[in-house]
């Protein structure tokens, strides 16, 4: 799979940052996601593979969608059979956003980014689009924080971890109502917090690098990123865990259902009989094969948006896989015209 979509899917989510950060700052948060949509859609249709969607985007902000069972590739057509070999009529699974952080576009703020991951079929774990509670630190506490503890708990065994006093500790919450408890006592229990109004897909992967100055990701997120969260750490090792939070009294705003009782009967139509249940990267992308691309739209902690020049653009990408163990940062001239000349750095 890896070698097969390696190159083609870090094209995907170049083409969807470059078409969305042309709204870059023009508060038009549903165009800039309907671009990268209809970018992204249209270079997976190029691809030589069956892949269907198994976390769309959208729902929440009534915005565009690659919708959850829609097939992409050349190989899902109708005559595939005259063209594609069988291998590449294997379904793939595929999790998508293509603007992860439409406000951070619009308002021309940083850490907005392409994303995708897939696996075989199966692989990724069909998420509803319900809220998450997500914990995420490196590679270190694996196995040593736990969302079940609290906050306090989680700094002191991080702590001791990274061989770092708690003082030092920097924890990503995102800026909600519901969190206001959360950072408190991070704050109390003296660590230091990063606010985030948007796309927490960064925050969660950056735990896994050294230098990012972020340690940990804490709070309550969108579930079906959080599977895509999970896919990247599953594949750089770092620790990740997420509950799914079905009650709207918990998230305060936003929660797709009306009621906690006719969420757990979405959950159960779904084959989710726990709706409690803590999931672990390993649940959340269990496939063998598992593949993580992402495209910097505005500057974020580990790549830089889209800069354009004349008659190009240049992005920068990453691409994570725990076939080959490997995460490569890709650094890419897309030459739309003729350009006068190509900056080296």
């Amino acid at each position: 799979m890896e070698n097969t979509l390696g190159l083609e899917i870090i094209e995907v989510v170049e083409q969807a940052a470059i078409a969305s950060s042309k709204w870059m700052g023009k508060g038009e948060k549903d165009i800039a996601d309907q671009v990268a949509v209809e970018a992204m859609r249209e270079r997976m249709n190029k691809i030589h593979m069956r892949g269907r969607i198994v976390i769309g985007e959208g729902e929440r902000d009534n915005a565009p969608m690659l919708y959850i069972g829609e097939e992409v590739g050349i190989c899902t057509r109708e005559d595939a059979k005259a063209f594609c070999n069988p291998d590449e009529l294997v379904e793939i699974d595929i999790a998508v956003d293509p603007c992860e952080g439409t406000n951070l576009v619009a308002y021309g703020q940083n850490g907005s980014m392409a994303v995708l991951a897939i696996s075989e079929k199966g692989g990724l774990f069909a998420a509803p689009d319900f809220y998450m509670k997500k914990l995420a630190a490196p590679a270190a506490a694996q196995g040593h924080v736990d969302i079940n503890k609290s906050a306090t708990e989680n700094l002191k065994i991080l702590s001791e971890c990274l061989n770092r006093s708690i003082e030092e500790l920097v924890v990503v919450v995102m800026k909600r109502d519901r969190h206001n408890e959360l950072i408190k006592e991070i704050r109390d229990a003296g660590a230091r917090v990063r606010l985030i109004s948007d796309g927490d897909v960064s925050a969660a992967i950056s735990c896994a690098f050294a230098g990012s100055n972020i340690h940990a990701l804490m709070g309550i997120g969108a579930a079906p990123e959080g599977v895509i969260s999970a896919a990247a750490m599953r594949c750089l090792g770092g620790h990740f865990q997420g509950q799914l939070i079905y009650d709207p009294a918990v998230v305060k705003t936003g929660l797709i259902g009306e009621s906690k009782e006719s969420n757990i009967e979405r959950l159960k139509s779904m084959g989710i009989n726990d709706p409690d249940k803590v999931y672990n990267s390993d649940e959340l992308a269990s496939g063998q094969t598992v593949l993580f691309a992402a495209c910097g739209i505005t500057p974020g902690t580990l790549m830089d948006g889209v800069r354009f020049f004349s008659g190009g653009a240049r992005t920068q990408s990453l691409v994570i896989s725990n076939q080959s163990r490997t995460a490569r940062f890709v650094d890419t001239i897309h030459m739309f015209d003729h350009p006068k000349s190509l900056q080296l750095r």
